[in-house]
């Protein structure tokens, strides 16, 4: 059964393949020119579903092809250009365009005139230069046109915000074999900041509002200042719709300002969402936190009260029954807490988690700030609170046998965490990197006393091998330290295990870890992971990827990589607008006792 899978995709594939051996050349280009203009050619000639059945279809063919190789010259710069649509054979007759392209014509020095007023002189210069062509460059269309685009986008940047291009006069000259641009810009009058114009009844406070501005009043108007609150406003996730523009000139007031309009469409109030989730493996997923976890077979309740407080906060009340990991608890979420880009979350809850490697019962409290750096990145720190009961199956290094644990702990956590995201895309990247790290300071509490640090890094990096992305490879590291404490005396749940679809794939969650006699996970102190992925465009939004995973668990602070499990598999990506939906099936190569033939994983979003 496992084969069907495989057997699928090659089916899929060969039939992309077969689709595009039907299609043929609209017509064949003759002459003498370079690879790259004759392949620019053979792309705007186009193809056609079927051979030509006559000399007549195949005429028509030929002349077709040469009106767009003719537009295709003329574009790249190519203005004296000889063609000719020809014919040959009678039983399979095949269309042809002979074609001498002639000299290039290249670029005069771009002129710029000014309608007035006029833009200040430093910024007139500015333009000038963004504009990028110069004397002796290729002629081409597509480049004067993008200069023009250039040029007033760079007058956009420094305040002239209703820049706009007047019909450009571009002259050929056939004598010369030049072609000589001249811009005609309205560069319009720079543009002041006022503040903000809400142009909808919304829950949020005014005042909070617009103490979002990254800007002070008279400032001169930056689009990436606009494009700044705007962000600020979407991260909040508390608004249905977000709009925010510079206002029309007739609303600069007398002063010489123009406001910010400002669009909300607030969310309802409340939400009420329920959801079931049916699994026949654990699939935990932590995030350097203890009460992140999640997995099994779960009954779950959750009512969301959006800008209570007139800040775009979030009261959110969570019940929730699994088969791990259950938890009755309220988390608050106050975004550009003190200062724009800073969130502070607040939460209380009671949880009840249950995994192969232990059981814990505890009241869990936290705070954490976490500041946004840059569009994607940030850092955060906190502090959170566990105190509860430790049901534990444990092995004891002295007497080399198993024990049981029953203890009360209460448990001081610091955690301090940050993540770069250097990639294209948040669900499908394929260039870039993304680095991750948490910092845990822990004390430990009650019928065992102990301080420890707990670390842990990842880095992962996505490589585009062909044009267009369509083939990329991709690799994960990951690396995790427990310092200054004992096997024993760490809680179960801040150990490390490995297992499970963000992790080895092929084994199920914690399935990596050593284990007791009776097939308990055992945890450790050090964690060593790493994937390489291929990933592969197939056929319109389908992608195939092959893995290979490897992960070990050790006893030391150091990763030991002395028992390394490997799993490797294939998978199945469709793409959607939000991001690729994934299907996994990975098998372990070397399995223990009590590991499954395979594991199928399905989630949206790449696997990392």
């Amino acid at each position: 059964m496992s084969f069907r899978p495989v057997l699928l995709l090659a089916a899929l594939a060969a039939s992309a393949v077969a689709q595009g051996a039907e299609a043929a050349p609209r017509a064949q280009i003759r002459g003498d020119m370079d690879a790259e203009l004759r392949a620019m050619l053979e792309r705007a000639v186009g193809e056609v579903d079927d051979a030509p059945e006559s000399r007549f279809e195949a005429r028509r063919n030929a002349r077709s092809a040469a009106e767009a190789a003719e537009a295709l010259l003329r574009s790249e710069g190519y203005y004296q250009p000889v063609l000719e649509d020809l014919v040959e054979g009678d039983d399979s007759p095949v269309a042809i365009v002979s074609v001498q392209p002639g000299r290039r014509f290249l670029l005069t020095e771009p002129a710029v005139r000014w309608t007035e007023p006029a833009p200040d002189a430093r910024s007139a210069e500015d333009a000038r230069a963004a504009i990028g062509l110069e004397a002796g460059d290729p002629g081409r269309a597509v480049e004067v046109i993008a200069g023009e685009g250039r040029l007033v986008a760079a007058l956009t940047r420094v305040g002239y915000a209703d820049a706009r291009a007047e019909p450009r006069r571009v002259v050929v000259d056939h004598a010369a074999f030049t072609v000589a641009p001249e811009y005609r810009i309205a560069s319009g009058a720079l543009v002041r900041l006022d503040g903000l114009s809400v142009q909808r009844r919304t829950r949020t406070n005014p005042a909070w509002l617009n103490g979002l501005r990254p800007w002070e009043e008279g400032a001169v108007y930056d689009p990436e200042l606009v494009a700044e609150l705007e962000r600020r406003l979407l991260e909040t996730g508390v608004y249905d719709g977000v709009s925010v523009a510079l206002s029309p000139q007739d609303q600069t007031n007398a002063g010489g300002l123009r406001p910010i309009v400002v669009t909300l469409t607030d969310r309802p109030r409340w939400v009420q969402e329920a959801g079931i989730t049916i699994s026949t493996a654990q699939a935990t997923v932590t995030a350097g936190r203890a009460d992140s976890a999640t997995g099994g077979s779960a009954i779950e309740g959750l009512w969301t009260y959006y800008n209570r407080y007139g800040r775009a906060d979030t009261l959110a009340f969570q019940a929730r029954l699994a088969e791990v990991y259950s938890r009755l608890g309220a988390d608050l979420k106050l975004p550009h807490w003190r200062r724009p880009g800073q969130t502070l979350s607040l939460g209380a809850a009671v949880v009840n988690e249950n995994t192969d490697a232990y059981r814990r019962f505890a009241g869990v409290l936290y705070a954490d700030a976490r500041q946004r750096l840059g569009k994607s990145s940030w850092y955060s720190y906190g502090l959170g609170l566990d105190v509860g009961h430790y049901d534990e199956r444990r092995y004891d290094p002295l007497t080399q046998a198993p024990i049981s644990l029953n203890r009360d702990l209460a448990i001081v956590t610091g955690r301090g965490g940050f993540y770069m995201d250097r990639s294209n895309d948040p669900l499908d990247p394929t260039t870039g990197y993304r680095l991750t790290a948490s910092v845990q300071p822990t004390a430990v509490a009650g019928e065992d006393t102990v301080l420890f640090l707990r670390t842990e890094g990842q880095v992962t990096a996505y490589l585009p091998v062909e044009d267009n992305a369509r083939t990329v490879l991709a690799g994960r590291l990951k690396i995790g330290s427990i310092v200054g404490g004992e096997e024993l005396t760490v809680p179960s749940d801040r150990l490390f295990y490995a297992g499970g679809g963000g992790s080895v794939r092929g084994y199920e969650y914690q399935g990596v870890s050593p284990r007791l006699p009776d097939n308990t996970p055992r945890g450790g102190l050090s964690l060593f992971e790493t994937s390489l992925e291929v990933r592969r465009d197939l056929f319109g939004d389908f992608q195939a990827v092959a893995f290979v995973d490897a992960g070990a668990v050790g006893f030391q602070e150091t990763p030991n990589l002395s028992n390394m499990r490997y799993g490797a598999g294939f998978g199945v990506r469709y793409k959607l607008p939000f991001g690729p939906i994934r299907a996994d099936i990975a098998l372990p190569l070397n399995k223990q006792d009590g590991d499954a033939d395979f594991q199928i994983y399905i989630s949206i979003g790449q696997a990392f």
